[in-house]
């Protein structure tokens, strides 16, 4: 094949403000002259098709190039045809073509082609009415079946095909509700809970989307991996939402872009190594620009909200958007100074207090080893978070009380935050349970692991996607190699095996731990999740932590079953474990994704 993937971008997007055909070129040392070849062959049959001029992208990479350009909203399939075709006429590839394609060396049987196929895509009504809602400023929602305009409440669905002659638009002037989009990194689930938990304090019925699900005032709607642009358009689209806050992750960012561009806010937490490798993603500088993207979702005056002490954000997202608003874990983090300086808003630690700078106003917003989540000041990255969705949440306009009160009151309870940082004391072992997934998460979740060791044994549970090049599978290891853990428990993980054979992820994972210090005998390989959890339990001591990064929906359901059922009955280390709880499978139910 001469492509790895090839798809439509629905909405704004890493290359471009809009909808866009994008194709991942399979061939090392792409040459300038191939990409202008290919270029200049879609743009022949853009204009025979009569499109406005396209704009492009290019980026030639260790893996091929990414090759994208922009088409009108009703002929995205016919785009990613286009593209596929322009590129494999390039590298004299008609292998996959059925008999109805052209050749790739017959333009004029192509224009041909595309015409038709243009024509069958066609959907000149959709976009009058698009047209014309947007001038009467009503946000528009379009999905493979629905076209929708407004939020919440204001609502209005019809069916994409058949699509109505003349659909009428409300007579009422729209109003806007406070909208956040949320990516980084890590964090994004955890700040996304915060900021609903704030807006429902703050008198809103809140929405949210996340990895977890679908959510509406805290109560799951449904359950899946939702963090991508459809949970976003089904949590705007509830007719009770008066705030949603949306997960905007990576995958969703460059398979199909952005829901919306109507957010108030964009909050970044961080980036960090992670997901090397895809979509011409190799550094941490491409990884920025990716989730960066989020800052093509805002509405006129909507803020974005970056990590003061995140070296790439600063890099990169510094002169993006005017009114960016920062936050820091400290105080005194050099660039946090400097945009204060500048005017900013900010918030972060200052002598103990999460601070709030706004409007040449400091807003105290409470003793930072007082609030449950930040694990008694041990938690970094949660502290991070506190300060990013307070300030987020002040800029939505929840209101300070509001603010404080989930400051103080989140995460004291397991069920506030599911999956992330929870605790279980049985009998003298310390459990954590966590969706550390990548080297920094990781180090981050094993320090509190570390900070509560004392003179007992740490056991880690390990494991990770197959969609992770090589090396980042060995950085993870390492990550965990240097808490000198007494016991490493190699899982696999159901379903994102991403074309890896059974096993073959826990094994490099072993080789890594082992070459970085790890004694063999203490790695110990489970592939089922659930029996790698019952191995750590029945292996512990009095005095132990033990350290569990659970990635499965389901999974992690049975675990907090068992823990919280362990906990309840007195369970001591070194009693038997009992066989698994199981919640029943609902066709809702999936795993998580990373």
């Amino acid at each position: 094949m001469a492509f790895t993937d090839s798809r439509r971008l629905t909405g704004p997007n890493v290359y471009f403000d809009r909808p866009a055909a994008a194709l991942e070129a399979l061939q090392p040392a792409v040459a300038e002259e191939q990409t202008a070849l290919w270029r200049q062959h879609a743009a022949c049959i853009a204009s025979a098709l009569h499109w406005p001029e396209p704009a492009w992208y290019v980026k030639c990479h260790a893996k091929g190039a990414s090759l994208a350009f922009t088409a009108p909203l009703d002929q995205l399939y016919c785009a990613t045809e286009i593209n596929e075709w322009a590129w494999s006429a390039v590298c004299g590839d008609n292998a996959h073509y059925a008999p109805a394609f052209p050749a790739c060396d017959d333009i004029q049987a192509a224009i041909q082609v595309f015409r038709r196929i243009a024509a069958a895509e066609a959907e000149p009504q959709l976009l009058a009415f698009i047209a014309d809602a947007e001038a009467r400023g009503w946000p528009v929602l379009l999905d493979e079946d629905t076209v929708s305009v407004g939020f919440g409440a204001q609502t209005r669905c019809w069916a994409r095909q058949p699509f109505p002659e003349v659909p009428r638009l409300p007579d009422a002037v729209p109003e806007s509700i406070p909208i956040a989009m949320v990516t980084g990194s890590n964090g994004k689930t955890t700040s996304v809970r915060l900021l609903a938990a704030m807006a429902r304090a703050a008198g809103f019925a809140s929405g949210h989307n996340c990895t977890d699900g679908l959510f509406f005032n805290g109560v799951l709607v449904e359950a899946d991996d939702y963090s991508g642009p459809a949970g976003a358009r089904a949590t705007l689209r509830h007719p009770g939402v008066e705030a949603a806050i949306l997960e905007t992750a990576r995958g969703g960012l460059l398979r199909r872009g952005l829901a919306t561009d109507q957010a108030l806010v964009a909050l970044v937490t961080n980036i960090s190594e992670d997901h090397f490798g895809e979509y011409g993603v190799f550094s941490l500088d491409d990884l920025a620009q990716v989730k960066l993207t989020v800052a093509k979702g805002l509405r006129a005056g909507g803020r974005l909200v970056l990590n003061a002490g995140d070296p790439m954000l600063v890099k990169h997202g510094a002169a993006l958007r005017e009114g960016t608003a920062w936050f820091a874990a400290d105080w005194f983090c050099k660039p946090l100074q400097e945009k204060l300086a500048q005017g900013a808003s900010v918030c972060a630690v200052d002598n103990g207090h999460l601070s709030l700078h706004a409007d040449g106003i400091v807003h105290d917003l409470g003793n930072v080893d007082d609030m449950p989540l930040s694990f008694r000041g041990m938690a970094r990255y949660n502290i991070e978070n506190l300060a990013g969705a307070a300030l987020c949440a002040h800029l939505l306009g929840f209101g300070l009380e509001a603010i404080r009160s989930v400051l103080c009151a989140f995460g004291s309870a397991n069920a506030d935050n599911p999956g992330r940082l929870q605790r279980w004391t049985l009998g003298d072992v310390a459990v954590l349970l966590d969706y550390a997934h990548n080297p920094e998460g990781m180090s981050g979740f094993l320090s509190i692991a570390q900070a509560l060791r004392g003179q007992g044994r740490m056991a880690v549970l390990l494991g990770q996607a197959g969609n992770r090049e090589n090396d980042d599978i060995v950085r993870l290891a390492e990550s965990v190699a240097g808490f000198q853990p007494d016991l490493v428990v190699l899982k696999d993980m159901a379903g994102y095996e991403r074309g890896r054979e059974p096993g073959e992820v826990p094994a490099l994972l072993r080789s890594a731990l082992t070459m970085h210090g790890v004694a063999d005998a203490a790695v110990v390989t489970r592939l089922d999740e659930l029996e790698a959890v019952r191995q750590i339990l029945q292996w512990a001591q009095q005095g132990d932590v033990l350290a569990l990064p659970v990635h499965g929906l389901l999974e992690r359901e049975a675990v907090q079953k068992l823990l919280d059922g362990l906990s309840a009955d007195g369970w001591q280390a070194g009693n038997p474990v009992p066989e698994w709880p199981l919640p029943p499978v609902s066709e809702a139910d999936g795993h998580g994704a990373t």
